[in-house]
């Protein structure tokens, strides 16, 4: 089944209204992560769109209204539209967002072309747990059944025993953007073994979360295979780790993806001193 806007647009949606001043609209914008913003009349119903560049053209009227300068109108699409004929519009018109609106017109989310990307993300997620429920059968002769729920962390038993401060930062704007990738766990009895994901389980942790929305390996018809200690289970015990609260963060080195382009960086540096 083709996924639908409603299952990825951010409902929490930073708006302007109209009779906001440009001044008013340059401080909001420099204080938000967005490039551009919904401008709504009082009735929350959607007038335009003001980007960066709107503003910057009339940075000078700082005490002119918006309403004055925006374009009336602007794309849209509504939350049951297909997912991926929206993203072919906003690659068509190289939009960065789209406003999201009800039948009568009203603003009710946002997509952005970050969304895009995490619905890709999350495609490729069943993909890989698939992948560990045959590696586990055949190593185990035991039937697996996956499922998706969601996983209290405090049951969560880590089997990494490092993770690294920056993609920590990057995991906490995901989730605060409503980007909840699906954890992977192998479920033994009462625990929930954490196969992949720990970044995102960390992040979470200290962001007060309580729970993540995980994909769920589950044995079939072998009760004592939770009698079996696991590769990933010798890995925990080797370091320690019981509880998300023992994982290491390294806050002295990046994670091995940042490595690459800050290496890359500091290159093009020493070629320019040369």
């Amino acid at each position: 089944m083709a996924e639908k806007v409603r299952e990825y647009m951010v409902l929490d949606v930073e708006q302007l209204p109209e009779t906001s001043t440009v001044g008013e609209a340059i401080n909001r914008l420099i204080l938000s992560r967005r490039h551009g913003m919904p401008v709504v009349d009082d009735g929350m119903r959607l007038v335009g769109f003001v980007s960066a560049k709107e503003l910057l053209r009339n940075a000078d009227f700082k005490s002119v209204e918006l309403k004055a300068i925006i374009k009336k109108g602007t794309y849209t699409a509504t939350p049951e539209m297909s997912l991926d004929d929206v993203a072919r519009i906003m690659f068509r018109y190289g939009l960065r967002d789209l406003p999201i609106i009800d039948e009568n017109g009203v603003l009710v989310g946002m997509l952005s072309n970050l969304d895009i990307v995490r619905s890709h993300f999350e495609r490729a997620t069943p993909a890989k747990a698939e992948t560990l429920k045959k590696l586990l059968a055949e190593r185990y002769g035991v039937s697996f059944a996956l499922r998706r729920g969601s996983v209290s962390l405090e049951l969560l038993k880590p089997t990494q025993w490092k993770v690294y401060e920056d993609e920590l930062e990057g995991r906490r704007y995901e989730l605060e953007r409503g980007f909840a990738e699906p954890i992977l766990v192998l479920q033994k009895g009462e625990s929930y073994i954490l196969v992949d994901g720990h970044h995102r389980a960390l992040a979470a942790k200290e962001m007060g979360l309580a729970q993540l929305s995980a994909f769920i390996l589950t044995t079939e018809g072998r009760g004592d295979f939770d009698n079996v200690e696991t590769g990933l289970e010798r890995v925990a015990k080797e370091h320690n780790l019981n509880s998300l609260s023992d994982i290491e963060v390294d806050h002295s080195s990046h994670h091995p993806l940042i490595e690459v382009t800050t290496q890359l960086i500091r290159r093009l540096e020493g070629e320019q001193s040369l």
